[in-house]
């Protein structure tokens, strides 16, 4: 079986990530749409993803890539490398029968890791919002963009978002 790799994001209009180590908006459907394309899969994360997060989440492989020597967390596998992450993410994939594995942030490892990546998950959420962690840019061409969904902004969205799913161009092989 081949395992591909996916990012899972949702970007601002201005690139924009995450703001003091946490989301820069509270969008139910997107936490929704997250649920539902990493469900059963495994989940690579840097450290302060997972702080952010704090706690494993539920029915997924969770393996945090940290520099720290002395990080433990309960429900998680902890790794020194991307490399090691990927490696333990496709093991993972294989036991579990999904033929995914995804990344789900932050800017540190979508950086290192859009040039592997097969596909991603983008949550487009309409705003200019200020924050300090950003989505790397990326190619548009490189890319097939298949429209998903949407959500309005309302009590539960803060902003309207579109859901997409972008398939590498096979032209343009991942690394």
């Amino acid at each position: 079986m081949t395992i591909s790799l996916a990012l899972v994001v949702a970007v601002a209009r201005n690139g924009v990530i995450g703001v003091d180590g946490d989301l820069a908006w509270k969008i139910s459907d997107d936490l929704k749409w997250f649920k539902s394309v990493t469900m059963g899969k495994p989940i690579i994360m840097g450290r302060k993803t997972f702080d952010s997060i704090g706690r494993a989440l539920p029915g997924r492989d969770n393996i945090v890539v940290t520099r720290a020597p002395d990080f433990a967390a309960e429900g998680v596998f902890v790794v020194r490398s991307l490399e090691a992450a990927t490696r333990l993410g496709r093991e993972c994939a294989e036991i579990g029968g999904t033929s995914e594995v995804c990344v789900i942030g932050g800017a540190e490892i979508y950086a290192q890791m859009i040039e592997q990546a097969d596909r991603i998950y983008l949550s487009e959420v309409d705003a200019k919002v200020a924050g300090d962690a950003y989505f790397p840019a990326y190619d548009s061409a490189r890319w097939a963009r298949t429209h998903h969904s949407s959500c309005a902004q309302g009590p539960k969205n803060q902003y309207s978002c579109e859901f997409f799913i972008l398939d590498r161009n096979q032209e343009f092989p991942s690394k």
